[in-house]
């Protein structure tokens, strides 16, 4: 293809994507989907190590309990650590002809797809496992975040309308669940043959290679084609996105330092709230997340329907993303959250009752509240930016502080969360490879998916009680914002 064909090919797709980005910043079908789809490939890398990076760094790589939570922890620390050093680096960051924020997406995400892969790959050593998937599995954490961090605050600088921007969160939640399934479906499809009851044979301690090395190996080929997925969502996203240079300041405002800016939020009432409710939240999901596939091998006999189990999780996410989203526009954020403590009494019921049937509608109903759980805080967080903007009416930068501190604390809390789980297990006796686990074990996993995710998520949605911004305010706020502009 010519230069010429090439920039008038890129002229169209431009036209026809991003020219409703300068119409008052409406945003158009194409641009939203194209903002959403960049989005996915983080989740979908995501998800498949939260549902199966437990299970594969404990019945694969034969590592303890213990090194696996250290692995898990540390990983997810490293990756909280990288988000307030992104947000200052970028908030840092000087505008160039694709943007701000565009330049961090693009340089991070090849990296993040050879970390990926490694963090799958078996090693041919035994004494070095611990330290390399801990050195991968960090670098992963760490790049997903230089990548998360400017996405996310990019929905910032895609419209200064609040609906356009509760659109496109809607749009971009609803793709990052697909993203999750997708993660899930073709890892638990591609894995399935690793842990399905016929590999349960009387406690073997001592295997051959060969065998293990069979079983890595279909790990492999997953993170080989979620590095594809990588690759073309990051194309989609730099071709049908345009950023905005900070369509909320004057010319003369001045930006905000990080670390003066780092005070002022975490000083900021609606924000400490609403991070405090969605930290425990979100630890409570990834609880469910990073147990489900453990607790359905050992605790519950569902080994053989794991995959489809999982699948039905996040069929039910994606599908009622949209109906949430309708919610909240009618019923208000925080009404909508109550669909969140929906998955409590049925876990509890799984938990107690290990029947195949009820796990299928124990599996529907998570989903529907995991939806909730994903979508309000993103929903919420621009609410929240507004309002420090009404009361810093001439600072401008500050939308990087926000998102990136968000990330923090959920990801420390995550961290430590997984951590305490995998050292539980490893405190309960947990031995990998056996068929059969004590009644310990079994026991604490039952406690990781039923007790423990009900308590976090009922003190997260009473400290959600406190929240200030009610539908009534966001109104005031963008009404004032729009005097002020």
């Amino acid at each position: 293809m010519t230069s010429a064909a090439f920039n008038l090919c890129t002229l169209f797709f431009s036209s026809f994507v991003l020219f409703p980005f300068g119409q008052g910043y409406r945003l158009s079908l194409c641009g939203k989907l194209c903002y959403a789809i960049g989005g996915a490939p983080n989740q979908v890398a995501g998800s498949a190590a939260s549902f199966f990076l437990q299970i594969y760094l404990l019945d694969i790589a034969h590592i303890t309990p213990f090194h696996a939570s250290l692995v898990l922890f540390i990983g997810k620390a490293s990756g909280a650590v990288t988000d307030p050093i992104a947000g200052f680096f970028i908030s840092k960051s000087r505008w160039t002809k694709i943007g701000r924020l565009m330049p961090w997406m693009l340089a991070c995400t090849p990296f993040t797809v050879v970390s990926y892969f490694f963090m799958w790959y078996l090693p041919p050593f035994v004494s070095g496992r611990v330290a390399w998937y801990l050195i991968f599995y960090c670098l992963f954490q760490a790049l997903t975040t230089l990548f998360q961090v400017p996405y996310s605050a990019l929905t910032m600088f895609l419209s200064t309308d609040q609906k356009e921007r509760d659109s496109a969160t809607a749009y971009r939640m609803t793709m990052e669940v697909l993203g999750t399934l997708i993660g899930a479906a073709l890892q638990g499809q591609i894995v399935a043959s690793a842990h399905v009851s016929h590999h349960c044979t009387v406690n073997p301690p001592c295997q051959t290679c060969f065998f293990f090395f069979s079983k890595a190996k279909v790990y492999m080929i997953a993170a080989g084609v979620i590095g594809g997925v990588y690759l073309l969502g990051i194309v989609i996203l730099f071709l049908g996105v345009k950023e905005k240079d900070d369509p909320y300041a004057l010319n003369s405002d001045r930006a905000i330092p990080f670390c003066k800016g780092l005070g002022l939020t975490m000083k900021h009432g609606p924000y400490v709230k609403l991070t405090a409710s969605f930290l425990l939240i979100s630890t409570a999901v990834q609880l469910e997340q990073s147990n489900f596939v453990l607790f359905c091998t050992h605790a519950a006999d569902l080994r053989n329907h794991f995959q489809y189990l999982v699948v039905t999780i996040l069929v039910s996410s994606a599908v009622s993303i949209p109906i949430w989203q309708k919610f909240l526009q009618r019923f208000g954020k925080k009404c909508t959250a109550c669909g969140i403590s929906w998955m409590i009494p049925f876990a509890v019921m799984l938990v107690t009752i290990p029947n195949l049937i009820l796990a299928y509608f124990v599996a529907f109903v998570s989903g529907l509240s995991i939806a909730a759980s994903l979508l309000l805080p993103w929903s919420m967080l621009p609410d929240v930016v507004d309002n420090f903007r009404l009361q810093n009416p001439h600072r401008k930068g500050h939308e990087t502080i926000f998102y990136s501190s968000y990330v923090f604390f959920t990801k420390m809390s995550a961290g430590i969360g997984l951590g305490i789980s995998a050292a539980g297990l490893e405190f309960t006796g947990y031995k990998p490879g056996i068929c059969r686990q004590s009644d310990d074990v079994i026991l604490t996993l039952k406690i990781l998916i039923g007790a423990v995710p009900a308590i976090l998520i009922l003190v997260g949605l009473f400290i959600l009680l406190f929240y200030p911004i009610t539908e009534e305010s966001r109104k005031e706020t963008k009404l004032a914002l729009e005097v002020l502009r």
